[in-house]
């Protein structure tokens, strides 16, 4: 029997749209934008300037500190500016900014095919720090970081996460589908830095040609498996994951470390192998463009710094009666105010909408009735009500004591609420104040 976990909702997949159909490889025409924060943790720092000359693969920005990433030119061309532009937040944010010549020069030595086994363990981590590698399931989180555990041999099992569980969304099966070599070894680069750990890639069950695809590229592989998921939403987060391997849930605050697990998406681990193999740099990824305003939904390869817009225009454009374009899915992406800004490394989809759901939940809106509802669907078991309440009276104390710092936002809660209360719309906006409320109540105690 396939996984379980408690709370959860059932909406519709909707992966119909873009499935089946296979990636095309876009190369963008428009100049190249590239934000400097596309990870968590400090931005990457310029190292080139106005007028520069660039190629394909060269490095643009420097990690600037531990936690943070490199950035590379994706196209060849100038640079034409490092200033502010508008991001997906709608927020200036500082970018470097390329006119792309057209010409996709790449640097030389990128591409240069290695054996990994003649890499040191060292050598290994050093070459997914030096491609930039970050989470490329959302989360941006350093690679290198993560694959640098306190004790390596303490790690049991390195986590695949296949199971793609937001609606629309098909880039993550797209790549299992067609190219699961690329997953599998990567995932044999990232095995060779924990002795004592087994890799589990996790599908959820509606991806069969997913499953049967990863299955055959291990087959004969005794430190793999393939673990079918039940196709449940938030079925893809990393609690649920751990609890899916190990049978242990996660404490609050805790890292998959502490249960002996590391987890990666499965473009992450397609991108290790890139590097470590190939020695690129982390340059394109999967994007779906899906949603019933998008005239030809599809799955692209499309190269980091690429503008919204063309990625739309490849797929046909937009339908007339489009209202929204979401980047990301419906459960957790948000709404851009634009199609002229950036995709960056976390970026895997755009969902054209044909019907605000906000502007509809906003004009049904009632007060809570206390149903119970958004506790029932919660991943997490939290009183996603309570919490409200106290995120509308500011009441920074409670709204931790509630745990509402575990939140995943991950919209459960306001998807099961018959009230049409803006829960995580609240929850995003009022957990950034909670948790500097909470490292500043900490530093004060530590201080004492």
């Amino acid at each position: 029997m396939s996984y379980r976990f408690r709370g959860g909702v059932h909406p519709n997949p909707n992966k119909e749209l873009s499935a089946d159909k296979p990636f095309v490889t876009l190369q963008p025409k428009g100049e190249m934008v590239y934000p400097i924060s596309q990870h968590i943790g400090k931005p990457a720092r310029p190292v080139v300037r106005r007028g520069d000359l660039v190629e394909a693969g060269q490095l643009i920005a420097e990690a600037d500190g531990f936690v943070s990433a490199n950035i590379y030119a994706t196209v060849s061309g100038k640079v034409k500016a490092i200033e502010h532009r508008r991001t997906y937040a709608a927020v200036p944010a500082e970018c470097i900014v390329i006119t792309n010549d057209g010409e996709y020069r790449v640097k030389e030595g990128v591409g240069v095919e290695e054996d990994p086994a003649g890499l040191t363990n060292a050598q290994i981590l050093d070459r997914i720090k030096m491609a930039g590698i970050v989470g490329l399931g959302g989360a941006g989180f350093p690679t290198h970081v993560k694959l640098a555990p306190k004790d390596p041999s303490a790690i049991r099992y390195i986590v695949a996460n296949g199971a793609e569980c937001e609606p629309g969304i098909t880039c993550d099966d797209r790549l299992m589908r067609e190219k699961p070599e690329w997953v599998v070894e990567g995932m044999r680069c990232v095995l060779r830095l924990f002795p004592n750990a087994k890799a589990v890639i996790c599908i959820e069950e509606n991806k069969p040609e997913a499953i049967a695809a990863i299955q055959k590229a291990i087959q004969g592989d005794e430190r793999f498996s393939v673990l079918p998921l039940q196709v449940r939403y938030p079925q893809g987060s990393e609690r649920n994951l751990v609890h899916a391997v190990t049978g242990y849930y996660m404490e609050s605050a805790a890292l998959p470390a502490s249960l002996g697990c590391i987890v990666d998406n499965v473009w992450t681990l397609a991108a290790i192998y890139r590097a470590v193999c190939f020695n690129e740099p982390l340059m394109e990824r999967g994007v779906t463009v899906t949603g019933e305003g998008a005239v030809n939904p599809g799955n692209f390869l499309v190269r980091i710094g690429t503008s919204a817009q063309e990625v739309l225009e490849a797929a046909g454009g937009l339908k007339e009666e489009t209202r929204k374009i979401l980047l990301g899915g419906p459960m957790m992406g948000a709404a851009i105010p634009r199609t002229d800004i950036p995709l960056t490394k976390q970026n895997n989809a755009l969902y054209c909408m044909t019907v605000d759901e906000v502007e509809l939940a906003e004009a049904q809106q009632t007060n809570c009735i206390r149903c119970g509802r958004c506790i029932r669907s919660c991943p997490l078991g939290l009183s996603p009500q309570l919490m409200m309440e106290a995120a509308k009276r500011g009441d920074l104390e409670r709204f931790i004591a509630l745990h509402g710092l575990d939140c995943i936002q991950c919209g459960c809660c306001t998807y099961t609420c018959p009230a049409k209360q803006p829960l995580v719309p609240m929850f995003k906006l009022f957990k950034p104040r909670a948790m500097a409320y909470n490292r500043a109540k900490m530093a004060k105690e530590a201080s004492k």
